[in-house]
């Protein structure tokens, strides 16, 4: 067996805190990262058409637990290593894609705030970004022999800078930002911070009213509810003609637009989701990736969903000849909608194995869990009626997480113990004749209410008909789990 990687310990304490709580990891997602494969493949090649100045929008669709915010996560890590830039944000009441009173910029500055490149990749990379893109100007122009503090230093520096820009001006909102970028310029030579720190508010989109910004930078336009997503295309076009490969924006919890009561609210947020959508596939927006992640209720719901606005049904529905996963196995990775699948029972398997890995090495204890051990929680956690279909990571690592956490605290405990001495099967016809485990381990479907605890039948002997899993049902070993 191969040496195990060793995870650094910050990273390795957030994420298992993170994912102990039902809570996504934004450090260290890779380092769990099971199954996928075909829908991290798909996002990751849209990348490189994007690199090459396409634009691009998909729609991860998945029920809540399922591992939608996790994805975009991992593929967040990946792109900034790939020398994308990234962007984040999860939508809430207070934050749209389309509204008033700062609901729609709020999600621009959430953007913004969230920002992050290989050099930073944690966010609030912005200042980092443009003062680097300076410094390397600054340095190009030095080696061609222009000496700095000169007035042809000045001039030649000023030049590179709109020819940046120059392509960005005839653009909605370009001449502002072509002139708030050069305004920063010239604080940061002479170091005047005051004007520095103005430049940045406004590119974040934090000036209230026209008549605050023109006093400050003498610009005529701010970044605000109506044109956050004309900014979102012009940094996309920025950060390309500076060295970058392209911009990747995700926005998460879609599922807050379906849950607006207002109709012409909510359709105005599916009307500006339909302008997004135009942009990235008309070819009007260059080096830009946006990807949105909802439930289905969010997506296909006739009545208050992505669906109810015919404009994007139309677009967004499976063909007549297919569907997300056709009858016969079939499929479609291309279209704009990738839907979750739940996780194979080999790739759950793993996931806990990776899991128990992780927890003994950050908290520096030899795990009392064996194979079989697995097999049985994972069994346990199978066996309930529905779980074919419903079952989700996120229950079964937050539940998997509560049992490490107890073995480890209690050292003369065992697993046994903790999850109960019954055997749990299941009946082909799903009836009360289900055993249930003792509560000292309760299952996420009655955890946390006050319903008294189901009574425990005698264990049954497994049939051909029982859903039961033994160690040889999986295709590897731990062995074959190295991280």
């Amino acid at each position: 067996m191969q040496e195990t990687m060793r995870v650094p310990k910050r990273i390795l304490s957030t994420l298992l805190t993170s994912i102990s709580a039902g809570v996504v990891p934004r450090t260290g997602a890779p380092y769990i990262a099971i199954g996928r494969t075909e829908e991290i493949s798909a996002l990751l090649s849209d990348l490189e058409n994007v690199a090459e100045g396409a634009a691009t929008m998909r729609f991860i669709i998945g029920k809540y637990g399922s591992g939608k915010s996790f994805l975009l996560q991992l593929i967040r890590t990946s792109a900034v290593e790939k020398g994308f830039v990234c962007a984040d944000a999860d939508l809430s009441p207070e934050r749209r894609i389309c509204g008033t009173k700062g609901s729609g910029v709020a999600t621009y500055r959430e953007l913004m705030r969230n920002l992050s490149s290989k050099s930073s990749p944690d966010g609030g990379a912005l200042a980092q970004i443009i003062a680097r893109w300076l410094s390397g100007l600054q340095s190009e122009i030095a080696a061609e022999g222009c000496l700095p503090e000169t007035e042809a230093f000045q001039l030649n520096l000023s030049k590179r800078i709109f020819e940046v820009t120059r392509d960005m001006e005839g653009q909605l909102g370009g001449f502002d930002f072509a002139c708030v970028l050069n305004r920063y310029y010239r604080a940061h030579i002479s170091g005047d911070e005051e004007t520095k720190s103005a430049c940045m508010r406004w590119l974040r989109g934090e000036y209230p009213t026209k008549t605050e910004a023109r006093a400050a930078l003498g610009v005529s336009d701010i970044i605000d509810d109506n044109s956050w997503y004309d900014y979102i295309k012009l940094w996309a076009v920025f950060f390309r003609r500076i060295g970058y490969r392209g911009f990747v924006v995700m926005i998460d919890e879609c599922v807050n637009l379906y849950k607006i009561s207002n109709r012409i609210s909510r359709e105005n947020n599916y009307e500006k989701i339909l302008s997004m959508f135009n942009d990235t596939l008309q070819g009007k927006a260059e080096g830009l990736a946006l990807l949105l992640g909802g439930t289905p209720q969010f997506l296909e719901d006739t009545r208050r969903g992505l669906f109810s606005y015919e404009a994007l049904r139309s677009r967004l529905a499976e063909g007549q000849f297919g569907t997300a996963v056709s009858p016969a196995g079939y499929k479609n990775m291309l279209g704009p909608v990738i839907r979750l699948r739940r996780l194979s029972d080999d790739e759950l398997f793993a996931l806990i194995a990776r899991i128990a890995r992780l927890h003994g090495q950050n908290y520096g204890w030899e795990v009392r869990v064996t194979t079989e051990e697995m097999t049985q929680f994972l069994q346990l956690c199978l066996a309930r009626a529905g779980a074919d279909t419903l079952i989700t990571p996120r229950e079964i690592i937050r539940d998997f997480c509560t049992v490490l956490n107890i073995l480890y605290q209690n050292p003369q405990t065992t697993f046994a113990e903790v999850l109960g001495s019954n055997t749990v099967t299941l009946s082909p016809t799903g009836t009360s004749e289900e055993a249930k485990p003792t509560e000292a381990f309760p299952s996420p479907s009655n955890a946390g209410t006050d319903a008294a605890p189901p009574q425990t039948a005698p264990a049954q002997t497994p049939s051909a008909e029982t859903a039961v899993y033994r160690k040889e049902d999986f295709d590897f070993d731990l062995a074959d789990l190295d991280i």
